[in-house]
């Protein structure tokens, strides 16, 4: 997948919505383009699975497609976007949980670790490594984290998001990245 980090201006977004909203394939893939990378980086953070996460870009843009007639001219169209694929990776989680019973969520689990400790240091990714810490996050903590850094909320947006108070919100933020530090410290050479 391509990295593209070349986000539109709110004008920019209301006029290439509008010429989707007609049909017009070509502003859909600039839309993609620019947006895949941190839509995967989100779904990615959450499902700990490439396939699954690269499955679950492409019915992210799918239902962005079906749903572009509700978005609001004036919203903000990240968060509309962040909020698509949240829900459709919760939904994906929810299946998947009932799909598989918890001895092979262990199994799986044990298995990441072994191949995490057996890396090739010459493919070091560093964003791979902050994922799979963040996923080691207990749940509150993990969302507030993934919607600070990659949503690039506002404590006060994340607080009216989740319907909890600010000072909430930069409690678990702080408790989240301590914990972050304890995890990455020793992967990458620091302080435990």
């Amino acid at each position: 997948m391509e990295q593209k980090y070349d986000y539109f201006s709110e004008s920019d977004i209301e006029f290439l919505l509008d010429r989707i909203k007609q049909g017009d394939k070509e502003a859909f893939m600039k839309l993609v383009n620019s947006y895949q990378q941190k839509v995967f980086a989100l779904t990615y953070s959450m499902v700990r699975e490439r396939e699954d996460a690269l499955d679950l870009v492409q019915e992210s843009f799918l239902r962005l497609y079906e749903k572009i007639n509700s978005y609001r001219p004036g919203e903000n169209f990240n968060a509309w976007l962040m909020q698509i694929v949240r829900n459709l990776t919760i939904d994906f989680l929810r299946r998947k949980k009932v799909r598989k019973s918890d001895s092979l969520e262990t199994l799986d689990l044990e298995r990441e670790d072994l191949s995490a400790k057996n890396e090739d240091p010459a493919r070091f990714n560093p964003g791979e490594m902050i994922y799979r810490a963040a996923s080691k996050l207990p749940e509150r903590q993990r969302l507030v984290f993934i919607l600070h850094h990659l949503e690039e909320l506002k404590y006060e947006e994340i607080a009216a998001r989740l319907k909890i108070s600010e000072g909430t919100v930069k409690s678990l933020h702080f408790k989240a990245i301590r914990k972050m530090r304890e995890l990455l410290g020793p992967q990458l050479g620091g302080e435990q």
